[in-house]
């Protein structure tokens, strides 16, 4: 009689108790930064790849525009990214992003859940909107991080990147502001 393989899984903790950290676990603020940099680099790096789709699946001329836009500014975030890795002298690498898989994935639905038009258009802003806050955050707290490592040059290059970011935000609310949002209903 054929035995039934057995795996285990390691148990999750419990709720409260204090979480294992991994055997290459950041063990001081500047490697804790150096892990942002390189999360931020996989993520801007895979919007490169998305905006294309959000500005085809666009029906909205202003909206069209501004991903493109922004997709011109992805790419000159990486290569800031890329001088940031470079002022370290460190390699740029890039290590998974799980949030922002997950906000691009959430937009990818987004998209094949909607009809074309304002309502998609919608969708788009507010997935959009998601991927904006989450890299302002992130490079908010990055920049927060070089200033007290004392990493001046890369300072510069994730607030220059931080302030288009937020610029973004300002602009996506404003297409939906004119009258957009009220179009999808």
């Amino acid at each position: 009689m054929p035995t039934k393989k057995v795996t285990t899984k390691k148990a999750a903790p419990k709720k409260g108790a204090k979480m294992p950290a991994k055997k290459d676990a950041a063990k001081d603020l500047s490697s804790l930064f150096e892990d942002g940099l390189k999360d931020l680099y996989w993520a801007e790096k895979a919007l490169v790849k998305a905006l294309p789709k959000m500005q085809k699946n666009a029906s909205d001329s202003k909206l069209k525009k501004a991903i493109g836009d922004h997709l011109e500014q992805t790419v000159n975030h990486v290569s800031r990214l890329e001088t940031c890795f470079e002022a370290l002298g460190k390699k740029p690498q890039a290590k998974k992003c799980d949030a922002m898989q997950g906000l691009l994935e959430e937009g990818t639905s987004i998209m094949q859940e909607t009809e074309p038009g304002s309502v998609r258009d919608a969708g788009i802003i507010a997935a959009s909107q998601k991927v904006e806050h989450y890299e302002i955050a992130s490079y908010g707290t990055l920049a927060a991080f070089a200033k007290v490592l004392g990493h001046k040059s890369a300072l510069q290059e994730l607030l220059k990147t931080l302030k288009e970011e937020k610029k973004c935000d300002e602009l996506l609310t404003g297409i939906a502001d004119t009258n957009l949002n009220t179009k999808a209903i």
